[in-house]
């Protein structure tokens, strides 16, 4: 196996925070990316926002193995340290609220002077043209403008969050594509860039179901439909009751229903030429779904997930958080990998959803302390001496 990454010898400094460029960074780290992460005194905001002095489990998911660099940027000897890091730096990442960077005196011109190849990457809310552009955006606010919320949900009930934190997550992993963009355009142009992605923008491709349903409908499609298909054009597509459990059972392809007919001891419904088409069978959408739980319900949840895919109908069992914590999702090759800090505490970090298979894994670590790293950092990319880093820290610049 090869001992290369596809982004061995890549330094990033890390200004983000929260979820939305910190899984950036991650994903960039978990490519080979060396990141320095980079907080105010206090540490950014999810090291510490639930429990106080403890830092937190989502910090640690998110920052495994970043070297942590505290800097007061806006100090002018911090900016200095920052545009001299910058200057042997190849990406920098943001996500700031709209503004920020230029008041710290650190827009892309800034940057650029100091290190024409250098790579801005800003996550943003919203795209240039909305007209909350510089408004300040949370995963909350962006799922509300882009209609997430209005198609989350049941048609009875009020517009609903979806569960995951979509608009951060594909924030940052659009951003993530725009840095590796850029990285590749540069070695023919040798020169940097900005490049921006919006929240907002990242996550309406998401709604593609629900989006073609109110077009080819005229608009008379209902906005949210439960757990049935977001543009009501597949059928059977839901979540059904077991014996002690839920199931996703969906039939996307005409063979995949005849199989579920016939596993139900239905074949009066794999024949019914009024059922043989999507469009028949969403037009007595309600019937089939009424039959499928009735017949799902005499089951349990394992036994009916084993028919179904022995009959290759798509299904998957509905699992809780803590079914999924005991699963294999966890463990040294999944994507919830548990590590143990100096101290001996244990967290978990995530892992890499990028599988090359050119490009050597890299090793899971826990997150490090605020600060922990700037006698290595500063020492190793800007030479400064220990007497020169404990000044510093007397002047609370690090």
């Amino acid at each position: 196996m090869t001992t290369t990454r596809a982004l061995d010898g890549i330094l990033v400094l890390d200004l983000s925070q929260v979820y939305n460029g910190p899984y950036c960074t991650t994903l960039l780290a978990q490519l080979g990316a060396e990141i320095i992460k980079i907080e105010p005194f206090g540490g950014e905001p999810v090291r510490w926002r639930v429990l106080g002095e403890k830092q937190t489990a989502a910090f640690d998911l998110l920052n495994g193995g970043k070297k942590s660099l505290r800097l007061d940027l806006k100090q002018p000897r911090g900016k200095e340290l920052f545009l001299k890091l910058a200057a042997r730096a190849d990406v920098v990442v943001e996500n700031f609220s709209p503004g920020a960077l230029d008041r710290l005196g650190l827009s892309y011109p800034v940057l650029a002077e100091a290190n024409e190849r250098i790579i801005l990457a800003s996550g943003r809310g919203y795209g240039p043209s909305s007209p909350h552009a510089q408004a300040r955006a949370m995963d909350l606010t962006i799922q509300a403008v882009t209609g997430v919320m209005a198609t989350t949900g049941s048609p009875d009930q009020p517009p609903t969050k979806a569960g995951p934190a979509v608009a951060d997550f594909f924030g940052g992993t659009h951003l993530m594509g725009a840095i590796t963009a850029a990285l590749y355009q540069r070695t023919r142009t040798g020169r940097g860039q900005h490049v921006e992605v919006a929240m907002q923008d990242a996550v309406l491709p998401s709604l593609t179901s629900s989006i073609a349903g109110h077009l080819d409908s005229g608009g008379t499609l209902p906005e949210r439909t439960g757990n049935r298909h977001g543009g009501l054009a597949v059928c059977p597509y839901n979540v059904y009751p077991a014996a002690d459990g839920w199931v996703a059972i969906l039939c996307m392809a005409d063979k995949q229903w005849r199989s579920l007919c016939l596993l139900m001891d239905r074949p009066d419904l794999a024949e019914d030429p009024d059922l043989a088409t999507p469009p028949a069978r969403v037009a007595q959408m309600d019937h089939i779904d009424d039959v499928v739980g009735k017949w799902a319900s005499g089951l349990g949840r394992d036994e009916l997930v084993t028919r179904l895919q022995a009959a290759e109908v798509p299904c998957a069992p509905v699992l809780s958080l803590s079914d999924v914590l005991a699963g294999p999702l966890v463990g040294a090759d999944g994507m919830l990998r548990p590590v143990t800090d100096a101290s001996g505490t244990p967290s978990y970090v995530l892992g890499s959803p990028l599988r090359l298979a050119d490009s050597a894994p890299v090793a899971p670590e826990p997150s490090h302390a605020l600060g922990a790293d700037a006698e290595d950092v500063l020492a190793q990319q800007l030479g400064l001496s220990g007497a020169d880093v404990r000044k510093l820290r007397e002047d609370k610049v690090v």
